[in-house]
């Protein structure tokens, strides 16, 4: 087993034998956009992962983002995380080929920039 792995590590590391690179970024990111700017190589065996987040006080519902590479347990995953003062329900799905957790809903475009404007407004309701 640890040697397979370090056969994997070493051919990562080779021009012609590259490993997966996805698109990065820590949640609470407020618009997916935010994540294509950070392409990362990921440890061999890794897999690229996408998640939403949605967290909702009364009728406030804010939506967080987060990308990176997995380690394939995490794949498929539902669950819930806190942060900012609310508690977000979480999926979480991966993909196998370069830079393919690029994905942005269509909604998102258009709401990230208003979403911008309204993260002072949220942190200080919340607070």
């Amino acid at each position: 087993m640890l040697r397979s792995k370090l056969l994997i590590l070493f051919l990562c590391g080779l021009p012609l034998a590259a490993c997966l690179q996805c698109y990065t970024c820590v949640f609470p990111a407020i618009s997916p956009l935010d994540c294509l700017k950070f392409p990362q190589e990921c440890p061999a065996g890794q897999r690229c992962l996408s998640s939403t987040a949605v967290g909702r006080r009364g009728s406030l519902q804010v939506r967080m983002y987060e990308k990176s590479c997995a380690v394939p347990s995490q794949c498929g995953l539902n669950g819930q995380k806190y942060s900012s003062g609310l508690y977000f329900n979480f999926t979480n799905v991966c993909c196998d080929t370069d830079l393919c957790n690029a994905a942005v809903p269509g909604a998102a475009l258009h709401w990230g920039t208003a979403a911008l404007c309204l993260l002072p407004a949220l942190t200080l309701l919340l607070a």
